[in-house]
């Protein structure tokens, strides 16, 4: 027998919210960090795979995947090693359902808290411990009763990070829970505690749990989906042509390099079932392009090989035309610049449709790049964004107008609105809006002229996040007016370096000398060179910044 016993089980969520478990986030843990797009894209899924009236127990499980704790067999005490951040938003979920759903919060509330029981021998305690600079913040405001409410009235700006993404994930779902009845939302309540599922693997010791952790999360060459693919489509190439297919097919694979051949297939499952992926690539593939495209050669040459060409186009920005390659390549390069990859299977249709017209590759990859920023400043997540490239892409396919105003390629009244909105607040606190918008907004002002490709890219605040109570900042900026301002887009610059903490409070012209500036006192950066050229930095010219820098993206996104 191994000295180390590791143990491996599928739970539902009653079983891991339960006595046998106490779960405890340790110090040496990064802080909670989910978003408010990954907390939306876990109750999308939950309410997608919830059915309509059928029995809870005849539905498909949702399973959450793996969770790595060092635990005894014998004793409920877990340390989480990895899965804190579903373990958390799963508690502020079940936490926004009791809150939403007052008759049934005695039956939820025992998910969160295990009250002392004497004749059991269990003492009282949460189910779930965060570390500790963050565990009484959540004990107050999310396990125990009425800690939601008091939630909303907290001021943000003075939260620390993860407090912050608490506070903003709980409060979002109880407000997108509240838009269901009653009936759904005890449906899913239900759901959650009796059909979702983790496995959780145990080990009593730090040095094997972390052996664990690495090995679920090793990406080796691994047999891969793609593999599986080749073997069942070349399986179906007649003897005579197998070597001419089996050819093809790898050449295509050393082109694009295995981690983006693989990529490939998650596109033209898209491109085919116009969905979210909800069961394995391998099953989906069956149901949506098999189905309608059978292996054999017809795969190769139908969908391969004319889907692989636009996508290495896309990946490597190599679009060749006589006279709009340059302006084609500099879109694909901002799209790749995005944090997601949900708007590739349309470009890739319109390439393979349209890519000898480069007018209409121009005008049409324009107009995504204009959505999917959009998309991303207003904050849409997963579910949103698949669902809209999914109408694109039937769009492009049944021939439809997409240039014209009502198409859906194009954006509302109200979401032009939005983003404009969402750009004259604060951008820099979620750091893939400021990541694109930011290096965006400089390449605007440049005509194309500047570059992002540096080793170290950072955005730093002219007014200083903090401001000592004494110092120079303070004298020209009330709390007020520097809590207005600090995120917006008036107040940042792209530097080449890392970012400062101690320069960070020095005041402006210091700031300018010996911080903003490169080698040779000067920035590559218009961005940053406009605020070297101004004298002192004010309110007044906070406020007319940002209304420069906003008509600058407004014009670029027609908003």
């Amino acid at each position: 027998m191994p000295a180390v016993q590791i143990h491996g089980a599928e739970f539902p969520l009653r079983r891991i919210f339960s006595d046998e478990f106490s779960f405890r986030i340790p110090h040496y843990q990064r802080p909670y960090a989910w978003e408010r797009e990954q907390a939306s894209e876990l109750l999308e899924d939950l309410l997608a795979s919830l059915g309509g009236e059928e029995p809870i127990d005849e539905l498909e499980p949702y399973f959450l995947g793996n969770i790595v704790l060092i635990k005894s067999e014998q004793l409920p005490d877990a340390e989480v090693v990895d899965g804190q951040q579903r373990l958390t938003t799963l508690t502020i979920l079940l936490a926004a359902l009791a809150d939403v759903l007052p008759e049934r919060a005695a039956d939820i509330r025992p998910f969160l808290f295990q009250a002392a029981n004497a004749i059991a021998g269990t003492e009282a305690r949460y189910r779930l411990e965060l570390r500790e600079r963050d565990a009484e913040f959540f004990r107050k405001y999310v396990q125990e009763p009425g800690g939601l409410e008091a939630l909303g009235a907290l001021e943000p700006a003075q939260l620390s990070d993860a407090p912050k993404r608490i506070r903003e994930n709980a409060l979002f779902l109880r407000d997108r829970l509240a838009k269901l009845d009653a009936d759904r939302l005890a449906r899913l309540a239900t759901f959650v505690v009796q059909a979702t599922y983790l496995v959780a693997v145990s080990t009593p010791n730090l040095y094997s749990a972390y052996r664990i952790f690495s090995v679920l999360n090793e990406r080796g060459l691994e047999l891969s989906p793609s593999d599986i693919f080749k073997a069942r489509v070349l399986g179906k190439v007649p003897e005579a042509d197998q070597e001419v297919y089996t050819d093809r097919w790898e050449d295509l694979e050393e082109g694009l390099g295995r981690e983006q051949f693989g990529e490939l297939f998650s596109h033209i499952r898209m491109l085919f079932a116009r969905a979210k992926q909800r069961e394995t690539i391998l099953r989906e593939f069956d149901t949506a392009v098999f189905s309608k495209v059978p292996p054999g050669p017809a795969f190769v040459d139908d969908v391969l090989v004319r889907y692989a060409y636009a996508f290495d186009t896309i990946r490597s920005c190599s679009y060749v035309s006589t006279d709009n390659a340059a302006a084609v390549n500099v879109l694909l390069g901002w799209l790749g610049r995005l944090d997601n990859f949900d708007w590739i299977p349309p470009a890739i249709l319109w390439l393979a449709k349209h890519g000898n017209d480069e007018g209409a590759v121009l005008r049409f990859l324009r107009d995504l790049e204009r959505l999917a920023a959009s998309l991303l400043i207003r904050r849409v997540d997963v579910n949103g964004r698949i669902e809209r490239y999914a109408r694109l892409l039937d769009a492009i396919d049944d021939g439809d107008e997409i240039f014209g105003p009502d198409s859906v390629l194009q954006l509302s009244n109200a979401e032009r609105s939005e983003t404009r909105k969402a750009l004259n607040a604060d951008v820099y606190p979620v750091r893939r809006v400021r990541a694109y918008v930011l290096p965006r907004l400089d390449g605007a002002l440049s005509s194309g002229g500047a570059t992002y490709d540096y080793p170290t890219l950072s955005i730093e605040h002219v007014l200083p996040q903090t401001m000592e109570q004494d110092g120079a900042w303070a004298v020209s900026f009330s709390d007020e007016q520097q809590q207005k301002w600090v995120h917006r887009l008036a107040n940042l610059v792209l530097l080449t370096r890392r970012k400062n903490s101690q320069a960070s409070n020095y005041d402006f012209g210091k700031k300018k000398s010996l911080y903003f500036v490169g080698a040779g006192g000067t920035s590559p950066f218009p961005l940053t060179t406009q605020v070297l050229a101004e004298p002192e930095w004010t309110l007044d010219v906070l406020e007319r910044r940002q209304k420069e820098l906003v008509a600058v993206l407004a014009e670029l996104w027609r908003l």
